[in-house]
């Protein structure tokens, strides 16, 4: 029989992303980024000019910082230990929107912080790829965790018995931003996330 699974995401659920991504766009190019708005793509100001960031310039700027600077990236308390109780009863996959060429950086940059699980790249909605690692391990129970409510729609859509649990990390970003419509559950903390998995996944 197989086992149940845990797809999930790695920024601002497994590992801090942005405030290590502010202090390197101010350090770096004189950017200001107030992510706690809750806007990425308006939280980017020219410190010098004080003009928004053009939005053509966000994922080259994302993409020079995951090239050359996921070394900043720090745990999320209790994620490890989470991920440890929880591959006791489940396998684990994390599926991390970033290309492919990035893949063996995530798993490295994991492998450093203790977290040793399979890594899937990905580009857009995370349903397609989600359906796709269900399939491929045939779990009969699946949980979903995430950050971006544009994943949970999708994952709703092309996999909708996946239970979802909305997770925001970074506490300077997780009161601007709503629970995910389309999410079972909203908790931004592994602690107390863990029980919620472990009872969806049939393990307690």
């Amino acid at each position: 029989m197989s086992r149940p699974l845990l797809i999930t995401d790695c920024d601002e659920v497994l590992l801090h992303m942005l405030s290590h991504f502010e202090a390197w766009l101010d350090e770096a190019h004189g950017i200001g980024f107030a992510f706690e708005t809750g806007s990425f793509g308006e939280a980017m100001t020219d410190k010098a000019s004080g003009e928004t960031v053009a939005e053509d310039r966000v994922w080259p700027l994302l993409t020079e910082f995951f090239r050359g600077e996921m070394h900043r990236q720090t745990l999320v308390p209790g994620a490890v230990e989470a991920l440890g109780r929880i591959g006791e009863v489940a396998d684990i996959v994390i599926l991390t929107n970033l290309g492919d060429e990035a893949h063996p950086w995530r798993v490295d940059q994991l492998a450093n912080h203790g977290i040793r699980h399979e890594v899937v790249c990905n580009r857009g909605g995370k349903g397609v790829p989600a359906r796709a690692i269900i399939e491929r391990y045939g779990a009969g129970r699946t949980v979903f965790v995430d950050d971006l409510p544009v994943h949970h729609a999708s994952v709703a859509k092309h996999a909708p018995e996946v239970h979802r649990l909305h997770m925001i990390a970074e506490p300077r970003l997780a009161p601007a931003v709503p629970t995910a419509e389309h999410a079972h559950a909203r908790i931004d903390d592994w602690p107390t996330a863990t029980g919620w998995i472990l009872e969806r996944l049939g393990a307690q």
